[in-house]
């Protein structure tokens, strides 16, 4: 029998909410810290991070988080770390953190305490990092609560401060030539918010880039393109890959998981793509 999460928190928990995200954006760096960020080939980058969160199908509790780290530039795994998790709250719009980001705050940690010497110089998230309500989006949490620079690559434009996915947003797309070709995502504050990518030549749909914590806007972009073989980057697509096979091979058992059930390896070979997995997180 499917479980659900808990039903929508009460106002006085988001206000607790938006509280917190406001005094952790104060913290967010959207520059480039490191020297690497800096150099036109990324010389001194050599682990990337991606996470995931994917959820058992008619189970809106569990769900499995994973992080992976590949070698940059070859973007071959060489961790991972899939947990069976119980998620307590539930999604609402502009708070994504709050429901999955503990999981992925553990998973950081296990690698920062069991193997530090792979520990990525910079993480890439499935979600959005400044383009976000409260300018403060999971790219940004999950990169001032662990330190590490941290991009937003999300799959679908977060309409906010005037943003749509309209007649014009929709032209520009269309405009995107070639893999690597850009525009600016500008608000109607002025501000520019992210930047739609497309990342792969042959892509139909731009990915939509925002700064997390501790890197610039051009260097996201740019690390983002550089991981890509299909239209996801790869961080983010292995993480997503490696989460959904962990929770068929979980739940293929004798019983079904427990929370805190694992699989935390060093090491590991790329896996094949299962099929109809290669582009979309559906999660």
């Amino acid at each position: 029998m499917a479980r659900e999460a808990v039903g929508r928190p009460p106002e006085e928990t988001l206000s607790l909410w938006k509280r917190e995200q406001a005094l952790l954006r104060a913290r967010v760096v959207t520059r480039d810290t490191e020297a690497w960020q800096r150099d036109p080939g990324f010389s001194g980058l050599r682990r990337v991070g991606g996470v995931d969160v994917s959820f058992v199908k008619g189970d809106s509790v569990s769900a499995c988080a994973s992080l992976v780290v590949l070698s940059y530039p070859e973007l071959e795994v060489v961790y991972e770390d899939c947990h069976m998790v119980s998620l307590t709250a539930p999604y609402v719009s502009g708070f994504l953190a709050f429901r999955e980001l503990p999981f992925l705050v553990d998973a950081v940690q296990r690698l920062r305490e069991e193997e530090p010497q792979l520990m990525p110089q910079v993480l890439l998230v499935d979600g959005n990092g400044v383009l976000h309500h409260q300018g403060f989006g999971v790219a940004c949490h999950l990169g001032v609560l662990t330190g590490l620079p941290c991009i937003g690559v999300a799959k679908k434009l977060l309409q906010v401060d005037g943003l749509e996915n309209n007649a014009r947003h929709k032209e520009k797309i269309r405009l995107l030539q070639a893999g690597g070709d850009t525009f600016p995502l500008m608000g109607d504050s002025g501000a520019i918010l992210g930047m739609a990518l497309k990342s792969h030549d042959h892509s139909t749909k731009p990915l939509y880039v925002s700064v997390g914590h501790k890197v610039s806007l051009e260097a996201a972009v740019r690390l983002t393109r550089s991981c890509c073989r299909f239209r996801i980057p790869e961080p983010v697509r292995q993480a997503d890959i490696r989460s959904r096979d962990y929770i068929r091979r979980t739940l293929g058992g004798p019983r079904p998981p427990a929370p805190g059930q694992e699989r935390s390896r060093k090491l590991q070979k790329p896996e094949v793509c299962p099929k109809g997995g290669s582009e979309e997180h559906t999660g």
